[in-house]
């Protein structure tokens, strides 16, 4: 079948990458693509990802000034490494 189609800026770029990659014409290129991409829109989903999450219990320090902790131990550390010499 002959149609025309508008091909928008990245997706030729991609296509050209791929007939460089491949030494493939662009006619061949462009099918294997729109094929692949139908193929995959059809499959059947996989199950979704779902994140296993556990209860830590309640937090051992305040967390409301976490950022200001974690920059006080990171300033320490470099100190310490300051005066060792590394």
């Amino acid at each position: 079948m002959r149609t025309t189609v508008t091909i928008d800026p990245n997706v030729e770029a991609l296509l050209k990458k791929a007939m460089r990659e491949r030494g493939e014409p662009f006619k061949q290129v462009l099918n294997n693509a729109v094929r692949d991409g139908l193929r995959m829109a059809q499959a059947k989903p996989e199950k979704p990802f779902r994140q296993r999450t556990f209860d830590m219990g309640l937090p051992l320090v305040n967390l409301t000034k976490a950022n200001a902790l974690a920059a006080e131990l990171e300033d320490q550390e470099l100190i310490a490494k300051l005066r060792a010499g590394r």
